[in-house]
């Protein structure tokens, strides 16, 4: 299970370092690869291989001739990229996918239970913001969440 947040650095060549408290769930589920990906808020999805192969496939199974559908198909798996970590828990995220989530130096690694999300640093800071006074001005709850307690 992942989760926290926490800031990262990406090197010139765009290698970022896998935070140790990860590394070895990573190994031990995934013998360290991983499958990153964009997602619709403009961050990237890093997944322990085993965990996207059951992603890819039930994205493979929706409607082919649904627009949405296929969007999404085309988004998610047309940009997963097989990673691996090398001896120094480090992964090289390729260009195409820096550039689409706006990632510079600075980043947030956010732990989702399953998965993680890639921020930009300055970009996780604004989102966060607007979430913020998102939350504030929302009155009603999805029925989904009626039940929840925290």
């Amino acid at each position: 299970m992942f989760r926290g947040a926490t800031k990262i650095t990406l090197d010139d060549k765009g290698r970022m370092v896998m935070p140790t408290r990860y590394r070895e769930q990573i190994t031990e589920r995934a013998q360290g690869k991983l499958v990153v990906t964009v997602d619709r808020d403009r961050c990237l999805l890093i997944y322990p291989l085993p965990e996207w192969d059951l992603i890819e496939s039930k994205l493979m199974t929706l409607p082919s001739l649904h627009a949405q559908a296929r969007r999404l198909q085309r988004l998610m798996v047309g940009h997963a990229t097989d990673l691996e970590l090398d001896g120094h828990g480090r992964m090289l995220l390729p260009p195409e996918l820096r550039a689409y989530a706006g990632l510079g130096h600075h980043g947030m690694l956010i732990g989702q239970g399953n998965r993680f999300e890639l921020w930009d640093e300055l970009i996780w800071g604004e989102r966060l913001e607007e979430w913020r006074k998102a939350e504030q001005a929302a009155t009603d709850l999805p029925s989904e969440l009626e039940t929840l307690s925290l």
